[in-house]
């Protein structure tokens, strides 16, 4: 109590004196005991008693003594106090980056940070605190702003350096957030990355403190020193347990040339500690395991048996997880390691529909001088549906094997399993492999390859198949289609002619008109002075050019003008209607039909653009099942989306006029509307 009361007596000495830092640093120092002694609430009045600026008044009361542990005050108050003019901030905003705080406004209890790319931006106290930091003077951001000289020489001439800057600015980070952050801190483009990277990476690899992981979603490692490789780290990893630190530890050791020279008892403790990784890997992650395997049997150790590896990594074939997950880097040592023989191959060849492109990839070259692996492969693109990785791999470097594999079905045959392959909606791999089929077709210069291959007839065959692809998306598709009559004009006598569709009036049930209306009318009466009232208010903020209330206002005006054009021309163009004309002759506005799907019959009821009532069945005659419906007659056929998004033939089983019950649905208007 003696020590709180001559603490209380020095806190006082500093508030005549006006000494605020004296008497924050003691207070801070103290707070324990203070806490105890007169509460959070009696150091915030001490604190207060020690000045008179209004800033430093503002600042303490955001601090929050009493509604906090004392502790956290005290850093909310210390990190406000470092947030004078000038200081330099980071924001959690990569794209915003580095920041100057350029001014402080104690009365609305502002901090105006001025950033690259968004000046005058205003912070609350509360937001700055959360989404603010001070900036170190070695950290990245603050180099390319203060001596961008230099920033620059080290990105050009030592990007290896430069990578530690970024890891020691923004902490440890794996490969793929390096690449995030450089991009959207635009110290590099995302098109130059690559070559950036493996530029780095080369330098990275060379500097002993580094350890660079072989997944790219592992972190980058900076090494406080570096490693000697001597009985301390032979002694601290004979007790590593965890099986990635293992594995890393055994691979960079064997990089280094340690392994080729050290001692049998060395060798022997190495040993003993991938047969643990290898043990406590199993069931717990399938491509660890496959790695550890191929470093036991590439470091020829008996134990554990290559034979017992191989057969867990058959057992409930593990092996396809195991390379989907593994770097593609290593999926080669993964597929060596597994085809030891005929059987093995064979099986890893009847695996190709599971398996992930880099490891059909790996079978393909691995197999080649194989009869029988070749003929398995090359059966699998006779099939009706070829497997995506391969008919992707022939296709797309089909130059490679037109010559070495006679095996394979004729080239027409694989463009028409790339042509399916890009066709609906896929998923995983399957998409992978989708999206890649879409860019070569894409591609013009691949294209003048592929015609090049082809003879007369099989190009107008490629050309028919590829129009009569029902599910590429149609912009694409209509490109393509134009490219290919531009390098073969010949190609044009077998143009489909599109067939054209009837017009209908732009129309609607007087139901939603009236509701869109009375959106109409909401907008222009209540939203839109609602919005000038804000801006007016707003103004008196002071500034406008640096008014956050302001600029927020007049952005939602911009957006309801926007609007307000929108919903006009939408009034103007579409009309009231009841339907009346509608016939049940055919498919039109104004009817109800009725389907015969793969998944049973439906009914639909076409109403107008603006009409949608899932549950009575009505859908608006904008929607793409409307669309396909339009002018079918019944026993006609046409296309539907299935639930994967793939389409599939349904047929018009009948065509109704609409009941009395919906005629007076579409019919209700609210009182007072005028359409």
């Amino acid at each position: 109590m003696v020590e709180t009361e001559n603490v209380m007596a020095e806190l006082g000495e500093c508030a005549e004196k006006g000494d605020f830092k004296g008497a924050f640093g003691l207070a801070r120092d103290n707070q324990a005991e203070l806490a105890k002694g007169i509460g959070p609430e009696g150091v915030r009045d001490l604190l207060k008693k020690a000045t008179k600026d209004r800033l430093l008044l503002s600042f303490i009361d955001e601090a929050q003594f009493g509604a906090r542990p004392i502790g956290e005050s005290f850093v909310r108050l210390e990190r406000l106090m470092g947030l004078e003019p000038g200081a330099r901030v980071l924001s959690k905003s990569l794209e915003w980056g580095l920041g100057i705080v350029k001014r402080l406004d104690y009365f609305y209890r502002r901090i105006t940070v001025d950033f690259r790319a968004k000046k005058g931006h205003q912070f609350s106290y509360e937001a700055a605190l959360d989404m603010l930091t001070a900036a170190n003077d070695d950290h990245i951001l603050v180099m390319q702003h203060a001596d961008p000289e230099r920033f620059q020489a080290l990105m050009k001439d030592a990007s290896g350096e430069f990578v530690k800057a970024v890891l020691r600015s923004f902490g440890p980070m794996s490969i793929q957030r390096l690449e995030d952050v450089c991009v959207k801190c635009g110290f590099v483009k995302a098109a130059a990355w690559k070559g950036f990277w493996e530029k780095a990476r080369g330098e990275l690899r060379r500097d002993k403190l580094v350890v660079i992981p072989v997944k790219r979603t592992d972190p980058i490692e900076i090494k406080a020193s570096a490693e000697d490789y001597g009985d301390g780290w032979l002694s601290a990893f004979s007790h590593e347990t965890d099986p990635k630190l293992i594995l890393s530890g055994v691979r960079e050791y064997v990089a280094k040339g340690n392994f080729a020279k050290a001692s049998e008892q060395a060798k022997a403790t190495i040993g003993e500690r991938l047969a643990f990784a290898v043990t406590a890997a199993r069931r717990v992650d399938d491509a660890l395991y496959a790695r550890l395997a191929a470093t036991v049997r590439e470091l020829k150790f008996e134990r554990p048996s290559a034979a017992e590896m191989r057969d867990y990594l058959w057992e409930r074939r593990r092996f396809v997880a195991a390379a989907a997950a593994l770097p593609a880097r290593e999926v080669g040592a993964l597929v060596s390691f597994l085809a030891v023989d005929d059987d093995s191959r064979a099986k890893l060849c009847k695996a190709i529909p599971e398996l992930c492109y880099t490891a059909v990839l790996e079978i393909v070259t691995q197999f080649a001088k194989d009869d029988a692996s070749r003929k398995t492969i090359a059966d699998f693109m006779r099939l009706p549906k070829a497997p995506p990785t391969l008919t992707t791999l022939f296709v797309g470097s089909y130059q490679k094997y037109r010559e070495t594999w006679p095996e394979l079905p004729p080239f027409i045959s694989l463009l028409t399993h790339a042509i399916a392959l890009g066709e609906g909606r896929q998923n995983g791999e399957t998409l992978r492999m989708q999206n890649i089929i879409r860019r070569l077709f894409a591609d013009k210069n691949w294209l003048e390859k592929v015609f090049s291959w082809l003879d007369k007839e099989d190009l107008a065959l490629l050309f028919e198949r590829f129009q009569a692809s029902i599910a590429w998306d149609p912009s694409t598709h209509h490109a393509i289609v134009v490219r290919m009559t531009r390098l073969a004009p010949e190609l044009e006598g077998h143009l489909v002619k599109a067939e054209k569709k009837r017009e209908y009036a732009r129309v609607t049930s007087p139901r939603s008109f009236a509701k869109r209306k009375l959106e109409y009318l909401k907008l222009i009466n209540e939203d839109m002075p609602e919005n000038i009232r804000k801006i007016e208010f707003a103004k008196g903020f002071g500034d406008l050019s640096e008014n956050a209330e302001y600029q927020y206002a007049k952005d939602e005006q911009r957006t309801l003008m926007h609007k307000q054009a929108e919903m006009q021309d939408e009034l103007a163009a579409v009309k009231p209607h009841d339907f009346s004309d509608a016939t049940a002759d055919e498919v039109m506005p104004g009817v109800t039909v009725r389907v015969d799907t793969p998944e049973g019959t439906k009914t639909y009821t076409i109403l107008g653009e603006w009409d949608n009532d899932i549950e009575k069945g009505v859908i608006s005659s904008k929607t793409r099942l409307a669309e396909s419906l339009l002018g079918k007659k019944a026993g006609d056929s046409f296309e539907l989306p299935s639930a994967d998004g793939k389409l599939v033939l349904g047929k018009v089983a009948a065509i109704e006029p609409l009941t009395p019950e919906l005629r007076a649905w579409l019919a209700e208007v609210p009182p007072g509307v005028v359409l």
